[in-house]
């Protein structure tokens, strides 16, 4: 997929950007059993540069593993009422690993912990996010078979 760059009146596309969207935090890690109709929506401190479009995978942080793959399908919209978490974007789920003990380690498709700490989403490369893509949507296939 690919949009048009900013100011680019060639007609040139640029790539879309991949993510890694941050889920569940120390004091509050994420279930175990994650439940697809419950991936709505994603929320940040900042206002979050994603695009419609785009493609994201889920990183669960106390555990430390990738778990779904997810198409961002709207503008980051803000709450002024909240004081925390105050921008929100929705997402549509792709392919979810549905327990988090069988999710890919997020170091299996090169994915560092140490380089995610206090941000809610970051950019991926694109040999990151196949990588990821790949191991999730392998798990996926593995847990169906069964």
């Amino acid at each position: 997929m690919h949009r048009r760059g900013p100011g680019d009146r060639r007609g040139r596309r640029a790539r879309l950007t991949q993510w890694l969207l941050i889920r569940g935090r120390g004091e509050k890690p994420l279930p175990a059993d994650v439940v697809p109709a419950e991936i709505r929506r994603h929320s940040s401190s900042k206002r979050p540069s994603v695009e419609p479009g785009e493609r994201a995978i889920l990183y669960a942080a106390v555990w430390q593993a990738v778990y779904a793959v997810v198409e961002i399908v709207g503008v980051p919209e803000h709450d002024p009422e909240r004081t925390r978490w105050s921008w929100t974007f929705p997402i549509r789920p792709l392919a979810v690993v549905r327990d988090l003990h069988d999710a890919p380690p997020c170091e299996e498709v090169g994915i560092f912990p140490q380089s995610l700490w206090r941000h809610s989403h970051i950019r991926l490369t694109s040999e990151q996010f196949e990588a990821a893509r790949a191991a999730i949507e392998a798990q996926v296939r593995r847990r169906s078979s069964r």
